[in-house]
């Protein structure tokens, strides 16, 4: 697990080591399992992550494997974080220490409640994600540049080359990255006064005065 902050403010680009996780239609449920969503603050759900997959492969599963262990950029496949609209399941990855997702396509819920955390998801073509996946099984300890300016993902690698794959990103979300838009705390926080002038006035704020 990483000890990364947490994001925070306008996101451009990321830097950090990849993970790949193969596999389609992964969801929320693996992600996350149920049991898991008990919990009374999300502080704590790094443990949850993958559980049950991890449980079965016995130390063998991509989160478990000492080479990924700090990496923060998930490599995934086709439809990832499908099924139920947790939003547990993007919490828990970022307090896993993920900050950024590479994949093939995202559910829209799931993409959703990513964006509101601040974790970017980025599209790229399917032959490209699995060169990607490979180039980091290949040098696991390579660092990603995941570039929202740039709108390309850059793999530093002294054994697989450097390496630079296309990626996409709707305008809208990219915007709200790009301008810190997504952070919605960080809004309210930075226009205090202008809110509280607002409700002083306001008559069922005021005791309709």
């Amino acid at each position: 697990m990483s000890h990364q902050p947490l994001p925070a403010g306008p996101i451009s680009a990321h830097r950090g080591r990849g993970l790949p996780l193969p596999g389609a239609d992964i969801d929320t449920d693996r992600i996350i399992p149920a049991r898991f969503l008990k919990c009374v603050t999300f502080e704590n759900l790094a443990t949850g992550v993958f559980a049950d997959d991890r449980s079965e492969r016995s130390g063998d599963h991509p989160f478990d494997r000492d080479e990924h262990q700090g990496a923060s950029v998930l490599v995934v496949n086709r439809n990832f974080g499908c099924g139920s609209s947790r939003e547990h399941a993007p919490q828990a990855l970022m307090r896993w220490g993920i900050r950024a997702l590479v994949g093939e396509s995202f559910a829209e819920i799931f993409f959703g409640n990513c964006l509101a955390l601040g974790l970017p998801c980025l599209t790229a073509d399917p032959a490209h994600v699995a060169e990607l996946q490979e180039a980091i099984a290949v040098d696991p300890g390579a660092e990603l540049l995941v570039d929202l300016e740039a709108m390309e993902v850059v793999l530093e690698s002294e054994f697989a080359g450097d390496n630079r794959w296309p990626v996409t990103l709707d305008p809208g979300p990219r915007r709200m990255l790009l301008t810190g838009h997504w952070d919605g705390t960080s809004q309210l926080l930075a226009h205090d006064a202008e809110l509280s002038a607002t409700a002083a006035v306001l008559p069922y704020l005021s005791g309709f005065r």
